[in-house]
């Protein structure tokens, strides 16, 4: 296995410290960020291969681009419930959260059955995953019936009122993801969102408006149409 000090010691050689105000500026929090590039950590990913245990030390460093390595290389079939809920405490940059979802997280068939769970917490980060499950999903899961994604828009609904800009931009991220699936999807998203659109939360209706502004646009309708 290689080492998590040799595995830094490459990270630190591909840092960037000249991103990391831009990186801010993004939301991306700094802490202990290296400023290294996706393209570059996938690249060191593939290198390495995957490695579970060397996933659970890369996380522990706090480091955000070795905690993104980790979502990388860690083996979904290894995951465990109790792995997810460790590392979804730790997650506090919208960039990171996004990565374990679309890498790792999305991987297992546990994600569904986080996603009820983590929706329905408070903190701004472990709510923020639920709804980038979503959207990773819809994005990713080929095989998933239309009826999994229709049972999830309470979910989106109860989570649309929510000011707090990084789970507001993630719920209209699972909405429209739902809709882009296909044709009969589009339609029940649409609806969905005119029925948020009827609440009186006005950061609900943004999520809503979002999404039917997208789903109903004529670049949407036809790669749907296709």
């Amino acid at each position: 296995m290689t080492s998590v000090e040799e595995t830094l010691k490459k990270l630190k050689a591909k840092a960037r410290p000249d991103q990391l105000e831009g990186m801010a500026q993004y939301g991306m929090t700094a802490g202990r960020r290296l400023g290294v590039s996706v393209p570059d950590m996938r690249k060191m990913a593939k290198e390495l291969g995957k490695d579970h245990e060397l996933a659970i030390e890369l996380w522990k460093t706090g480091i955000p681009e070795a905690r993104i390595m980790a979502a990388m290389i860690d083996e979904p079939e290894k995951l465990s419930e109790a792995q997810m809920e460790d590392w979804v405490k730790d997650i506090n940059s919208w960039d990171v959260c996004d990565q374990v979802c679309m890498n790792l997280f999305e991987k297992t068939p546990l994600a569904w059955k986080k996603i009820f769970d983590w929706s329905g917490r408070k903190e701004e980060f472990v709510k923020r995953t639920a709804f980038a499950l979503i959207a990773c999903l819809a994005w990713h899961d080929k095989d998933a019936e239309d009826a999994k994604f229709v049972k999830l828009f309470p979910v989106i609904e109860r989570g649309a009122p929510d000011e707090r800009s990084i789970v507001k931009k993630s719920v209209s991220w699972a909405l429209r993801n739902i809709g882009k699936r296909n044709p009969r999807l589009n339609k029940a998203a649409i609806k969905a969102a005119k029925e948020i659109l009827r609440t009186d939360s006005k950061t609900a209706r943004w999520i809503a408006s979002d999404a039917i502004r997208e789903l109903e646009s004529e670049a949407v309708q036809r790669r749907l149409r296709k």
